[in-house]
């Protein structure tokens, strides 16, 4: 950008005038980050409102890969307000034929795993690279806690000064669903901008990998070894999404045992049906600490996105994927519509107690809000 730069309130720079590269702040509970669309108080010394830009500026500046315009574009769809919809999705309209062009990759782990350490390794190597590396989140589980991943996260204090790289918290405070669109949105104005590597992080267990796995090309386990079933419990349902398995921290001492684990997990996977048709999942060891295998897996990605590509595989995920986006996007819109109606809002309390007495069955429940649902749009459409 011309000029002097000021520091927006919004961005963590990394120096005093910079912001080539951050991580920003999360949207917290229904806080939008646009003006007017807070409840929060206004603070005693209010900072002056950000200019409001048009269609055309928040396409432009994200085409031209200027950071604040991004992470501003990323504000406006990550909004709840219904007068900034309209314009974050014409800017997306405008911003699609530009999306497309990276290789998405989901990364998922146990707790403990150093997802952090991990990605901010695989990002380094890949901005060593020449790659454009963006870094997304997606946590269900901070609706509980109002608070967001990333905007803390000094373990990757290095990948946030790496000027190649771009880090983004998903938003708080959201359905499952809607951080799945918020982060689906985010990922194309990341693309948009210029990223050809984009990292999504899942930090919820459950759900939250299925999730992931419907919105990137190449979906990536990372385990640990001797951290005990307990720990390592969540790999059972994931393993069948995978298209890697990596066992982390294979380093010092714990190299020999780390590489036993890799292949007892090579061994079971060949009892599973491969998640990419065509491929088969592979087992790798590394050290995020020293960064051993992380290009040897770089490598492997590459081969993956390669040979589904050739293998037309690559392109029917991407299609798929889209036509799911549609789908989950009509059931989070019906789902608020029904919540939202005012029949519904009058009815359920009382069916709710009723259901929580053991007075009133769930099926019934369920037929008698449906049906009043039905009955006021047979009504409003006379």
């Amino acid at each position: 950008m011309n000029g002097k730069k000021r520091k927006p309130e919004w961005v963590e720079p990394n120096a005093p005038g910079t912001y080539a590269s951050s991580v920003l702040k999360g949207v917290e509970g229904s806080h939008d980050g646009l003006p007017g669309a807070s409840p929060q108080p206004a603070p005693s010394h209010p900072l002056p409102r950000k200019r409001p830009l048009t269609a055309d500026q928040y396409v432009r500046g994200v085409r031209e890969g200027d950071r604040v315009v991004l992470a501003r574009a990323i504000t406006l769809i990550e909004s709840n307000a219904h007068a900034h919809a309209a314009l974050a999705q014409t800017v997306l309209t405008e911003l699609l034929p530009f999306t497309g062009n990276s290789v998405r990759v989901g990364i998922t782990g146990v707790p403990g795993a150093g997802k952090s350490t991990f990605i901010e390794s695989l990002g380094l190597h890949l901005a060593a690279a020449g790659h454009q590396v963006a870094v997304l989140a997606i946590d269900p589980s901070s609706s509980l806690t109002r608070g967001s991943v990333l905007g803390d996260k000094t373990r990757m204090e290095k990948l946030a000064r790496e000027p190649r790289c771009f880090i983004r918290p998903s938003p708080s405070g959201g359905t499952l669903g809607g951080v799945a669109r918020k982060t689906r949105e985010t990922m194309l104005l990341c693309e948009a901008a210029g990223f050809d590597v984009v990292l999504v992080e899942t930090v919820g267990v459950g759900q939250s990998e299925i999730t992931v796995r419907s919105m990137v090309d190449f979906f990536l386990l990372l385990l640990i070894t001797g951290a005990g079933d307990e720990l390592q419990g969540i790999k059972k349902g994931v393993m069948e999404l995978a298209d890697a398995v990596v066992i982390n921290k294979a380093d010092g001492d714990n190299r020999t045992r780390a590489e036993a684990t890799r292949a007892e997990f090579a061994h079971a996977l060949h009892y599973l049906t491969p998640a990419t048709q065509g491929w088969t999942t592979p087992t790798l060891t590394c050290s995020a600490l020293t960064g051993d295998g992380i290009s040897g897996l770089w490598d492997t990605i590459a081969a993956f996105h390669q040979q589904t590509v050739q293998s037309g595989a690559f392109a029917q995920r991407r299609r798929a994927q889209s036509l799911e986006w549609v789908h989950s996007m009509a059931n989070e819109h019906l789902r608020a519509l029904f919540y939202a109606d005012p029949d519904i809002m009058a009815l359920l309390p009382r069916i709710e107690h009723e259901v929580a007495a053991g007075t009133l069955t769930a099926a019934t429940a369920v037929r008698e809000l449906i049906s009043a649902f039905e009955h006021r749009h047979h009504r409003d459409r006379k």
